[in-house]
């Protein structure tokens, strides 16, 4: 069956269809289509607490054309949820309700708890050292979140309000940072941790993993990964297209990210990073998958 996704980000929205075959346990699931929309709701959230008139224009005709393209794929059923930005803006739910009117895609407006339960969905179909401890850091616009992962089951995790694009706008509160540092000295004494792997979520660290040279399945090295934000961050933002040829969207925030990444791994201890590329909406819709085979 195919079943889709849309991700609502606070810097781009995101829709990713799948088909899925066989049963729980023994999945088969291929990417049919993703398409990317770089709307930036973040921009105005962080900076004025609302969405404007014209972002919502643009995210409703990003839905429109969402729907016309599920219904050409022959998309069984799909699940849009809006994480950061569009929770914490004044006139979210409002938007939502619209939106809902105007192109039919009801969107949910998800909390950071069920933002990271839905990207651990992922790990029921990743091959992961089971033995091993992990710390899932998935940086988006708006926020991150952190999860422990313990002998393959999710045992802490936590949302913190640091994003790219909350960074890239100095929108980030004082006091998250020092939250951030007791959350993950409280994980290491009560876990015991040590070094674990990270697990890198986000179209951030996808393409920094890329950069670093890495293959599918390798670690990138803490120091590979600094030596490379380091060398982006001095680059011009202009320089940053052409020489590595990034979008423009991603450009500029592709430093700020790496910097959260960098940070976090830092005070958990993590010596390099494994990046599966799987991420929100991957977890959407094997959630999806598995509501529609419980009734």
């Amino acid at each position: 069956m195919r079943l889709a996704a849309i991700d609502i980000g606070s810097n781009a929205v995101r829709l990713i269809v799948k088909e899925i075959k066989g049963k729980q346990g023994s999945l088969k699931v291929s990417k049919v289509a993703h398409t990317r929309v770089p709307i930036r709701l973040g921009e105005d959230v962080f900076e004025t607490g609302e969405i404007s008139v014209e972002k919502e224009r643009r995210l409703g005709n990003a839905l429109q054309g969402f729907s016309l393209l599920m219904e050409a794929m022959q998309v069984r059923a799909f699940r849009a949820c809006a994480t950061s930005a569009m929770r914490e803006a004044s006139n979210g739910k409002a938007i939502a309700g619209r939106l809902a009117d105007l192109t039919g895609v009801e969107v949910d407006l998800i909390d950071g708890k069920t933002e990271a339960d839905l990207i651990f969905s992922n790990f029921e179909v990743s091959l992961f050292d089971r033995e091993r401890d992990y710390v899932y850091i998935d940086v988006g616009g708006g926020s991150t979140e952190l999860t422990l992962i313990r002998q393959g089951s999710r045992v802490e995790g936590r949302s913190f309000k640091i994003g790219a694009v909350r960074l890239l706008k100095d929108k980030v509160d004082a006091g998250v940072w020092p939250e951030v540092t007791q959350w993950c000295s409280q994980l290491i004494a009560e876990w015991g941790l040590n070094a674990p792997i990270a697990i890198g979520a986000g179209g951030n660290i996808n393409r920094l993993f890329k950069l670093g040279g890495c293959l599918s399945g390798e670690v990138l090295p803490f120091e590979r990964l600094a030596s490379l934000v380091e060398v982006l961050s001095r680059c011009s933002y202009e320089e940053r297209m052409t020489r590595f040829q990034l979008k423009p969207d991603r450009a500029d925030v592709v430093v700020p990210a790496g910097r959260i990444y960098l940070d976090t791994m830092k005070m958990v201890g993590a010596e390099g990073i494994l990046v599966p590329k799987v991420g929100l909406a991957d977890g959407i819709i094997l959630s999806l998958y598995a509501q529609l085979n419980r009734t």
